[in-house]
């Protein structure tokens, strides 16, 4: 696993940016989904075909299947006062991945097993006397027994716009139209930073509007920065997130954020400068390596010594 990978998802975890960005999918923002009613689980997904049925209990060894998510938490939703339970997930893609929907639908499907399997050695347990019928029996998940409820969010924290598939349909195509009606789909539920407006950055309440904004403007310099010194609440961000920022964005590596003093707004437009300042250093090297200009003249417009300049210049061209 990635820097990256690590770094986003022990900041997902935080309940207070894992309840944000429920209440912007779900609820456009409202803050409905409390941070106190979380409970983190085992982002681990194991599935063992269904425990219960006859063909598996008579095998050796039954197949399995594990898979791990990013995050997963269970939670509590109050409305009305009526409670909703709910099986929330979180997965973090840096990268655009293709079979997105193949993947969430994999991990649900894996959890609803796992409350059948667990809903069955919970009746074996119990071993209630109320006679039940054969399917019942067979399947151990019974005529009133309820699943809770599973919803997996895509957080992508690339700077490209998201242009994978949203659904299991969109990875097909069937020459027969008429199949589409019978074809389950399966979409998935994405937050993707360069489709977002302004507005809808609003809605988040969390230091991930911080992130994802920084991540939408990243591909741009002139408005990150702008964005930057704009934003008055940058300056606050904490730890977690600007280890985030630092890794998403590319950062220098040196760049220490453990600081209390740190300051992401001008680390940020350092970095800027140093990335202008290389560029015009690669392209003054081209031009002496061209010889449209002198090691003399070049290391003038550069503020270095000749020797320091004619270095570089000898190693670009071992690099060659």
């Amino acid at each position: 696993m990635g820097n990256t990978d690590v770094v986003t998802k022990n900041y997902m975890r935080q309940n207070t940016v894992f309840a944000d960005a429920c209440n912007y999918l779900i609820y456009g923002g409202r803050n409905i989904v409390d941070p106190e009613k979380l409970t983190e689980l085992d982002p681990t997904e194991l599935g063992v075909l269904f425990e219960t049925d006859s063909y598996v209990r008579d095998m050796d060894k039954p197949e399995t299947i594990q898979k791990y998510r990013d995050v997963l938490k269970s939670a509590v939703i109050m409305q009305d006062d009526r409670a909703a339970y709910l099986i929330l997930g979180i997965e973090n893609q840096t990268d655009i991945h293709y079979a997105m929907p193949v993947r969430n639908m994999i991990y649900d499907a894996l959890q609803y097993g796992k409350q059948v399997d667990e809903t069955s050695r919970k009746h074996r347990k119990e071993k209630t006397k109320k006679s039940r019928n054969r399917g019942e029996y067979l399947s151990g998940f019974y005529k009133e027994d309820k699943l809770i409820p599973v919803i997996t969010f895509v957080i992508h924290v690339g700077a490209d716009e998201w242009d994978g598939p949203m659904s299991i349909k969109e990875m097909m195509d069937p020459q027969d139209e008429t199949l589409l009606e019978y074809i389950q789909d399966y979409r998935i539920h994405l937050i993707d930073p360069a489709r977002l407006t302004e507005e809808e950055l609003g809605k988040f309440r969390s230091s991930l509007r911080e992130i994802l904004s920084c991540v939408k403007y990243s591909k741009d310099k002139e408005k990150l920065k702008e964005y930057l010194h704009a934003s008055s609440r940058i300056p606050d961000l904490d730890i977690s997130a600007n280890l985030v920022l630092k890794s998403i964005m590319g950062l220098p590596a040196n760049m220490e954020t453990g600081k209390e003093e740190f300051n992401m707004c001008k680390a940020i437009d350092d970095w800027i400068e140093e990335e202008r300042n290389e560029g015009r250093l690669d392209l003054l090297v081209e031009l002496v390596k061209d010889g449209m200009l002198s090691v003399k003249d070049v290391s003038v417009k550069a503020s270095m010594r000749e020797d320091e300049f004619q270095e570089i210049v000898k190693s670009e061209r071992e690099a060659i």
